[in-house]
């Protein structure tokens, strides 16, 4: 069952890294052997390499090191050469919040350098309070090859962002928070992770979970099954993601085995919307008899109310349709923005997921995961 949230406050835990998008072809991602889709980690050294071979290597020229003046440069230019921006999935998604209105903070480990200034400045510029550690090593970068389709593929050097240690997340980091959102990629450090569930949890806040990228669930399965049993209230996927975890191609099956120990699971069809299940006591939906909901059970596998039957309510939320698909970077991290920000701060489920819709629909109108100033106007319309 879902509980009454504390606070409308969300604070987020996740990798500070700097975005940087290039527009190349599908031929160019068989040149450096890379399926098309997912991310996969490397070295800062390899993703200097394919920035050299890309067409902005090639025909202007590529330095061995991005220097702090080139980058002001190229922030300037146009879209044909990489655009720099803040990223990593749980920055996209308080910055989102933050532009929202809503409350929100952000805890991770950056460089002491021309890349985490940039970065900090701004998360502050969103409106988002930063709680950050700082290093010797250079910030994070994430270089996303942008196909003709719009899809995006990734290459993540993590930087600083790896130097987040366990000791460091503190209960009173998430002091006030409603709800505390994980990205998946916290997977690759469990002891990390299990500090910021435990913190979490500590501080009474909700924890959502978005499970991030497929190649994620498939490389953490062993610890996520028992992560989202104990700790997660809010889940999030998209279709490779929910058939990674669950094992289930048939959609109804897949949101059904996501929800089992949630009070809420969401499952992102893309371009056809999304469903989202929840519990609840006090609306009409249809009845799950002996419900084996573990977000419905006591310790002892007893209802938690003699009286009522627990009941599962799913809701279809359509795609907002409009312009075509641009870039799909940061399509979840904004739909997650949307969402935690309708439940954090009181509206209904299926009004968040409206909000999480035209969120997701304005970021695949632009290049990268920023939505402009007259997208987020259209987004806060819905809010009134």
């Amino acid at each position: 069952m879902l509980n009454k949230i504390q606070s409308p406050k969300i604070t987020g835990v996740g990798s500070a890294l700097i975005d940087l998008l290039i527009h190349e072809t599908d031929d160019f991602l068989l040149q450096i052997g890379k399926e098309k889709g997912g991310m996969t980690l490397v070295d800062d050294s390899y993703i200097e390499d394919i920035l050299k071979k890309s067409s902005f290597g090639n025909n202007k020229g590529c330095p061995n090191q991005v220097k702090s003046s080139y980058i002001d440069e190229i922030i300037k230019k146009t879209v044909n050469q990489p655009i720099i921006v803040p990223g990593g999935a749980t920055c996209n998604t308080i910055i989102g919040i933050g532009k929202l209105g809503g409350k929100s903070s952000f805890i991770g480990k950056r460089g002491d350098d021309y890349y985490g200034e940039f970065y900090e400045e701004n998360l502050k510029n969103a409106n988002v309070e930063t709680i950050f550690h700082k290093s010797s090593t250079p910030t994070g970068k994430v270089l996303s090859i942008i196909t003709p389709d719009a899809q995006r593929s990734m290459f993540t050097c993590l930087g600083a962002s790896t130097e987040l240690l366990p000791d460091s997340i503190t209960p009173e980091m998430f002091k006030d928070s409603g709800i505390a959102i994980m990205e998946g990629y916290l997977l690759f450090n469990p002891e990390l992770m299990m500090a910021c569930l435990k913190s979490a949890k500590q501080a009474n806040a909700m924890i959502a979970l978005d499970l991030a990228s497929f190649e994620v669930v498939q490389a953490s399965k062993s610890i996520l099954t028992g992560i989202v049993k104990d700790y997660v209230d809010i889940l999030i996927a998209n279709e490779d993601e929910a058939r990674a975890y669950t094992g289930c191609s048939d959609e109804m099956e897949a949101l059904d085995s996501l929800a089992e120990n949630v009070s809420i699971a969401v499952l992102k069809i893309g371009e056809r919307g999304s469903y989202i299940a929840y519990k609840e006591e006090d609306k009409e939906a249809y009845k799950v008899e002996n419900c084996k909901n573990q977000a419905c059970k006591t310790k002892d596998n007893t209802s938690k109310t003699k009286d009522k039957t627990c009941k599962t309510n799913i809701i279809r939320i359509n795609a907002k349709i409009g312009e075509p698909i641009k870039d799909t970077t940061g399509a979840g991290d904004l739909w997650a923005a949307g969402f935690l920000y309708g439940i954090a701060n009181g509206y209904s489920i299926e009004k968040s997921g409206e909000i999480a819709s035209a969120c997701g629909y304005e970021v695949c109108q632009v290049i990268g995961a920023q939505i402009p100033e007259d997208g987020w106007q259209r987004i806060r319309n819905l809010l009134i």
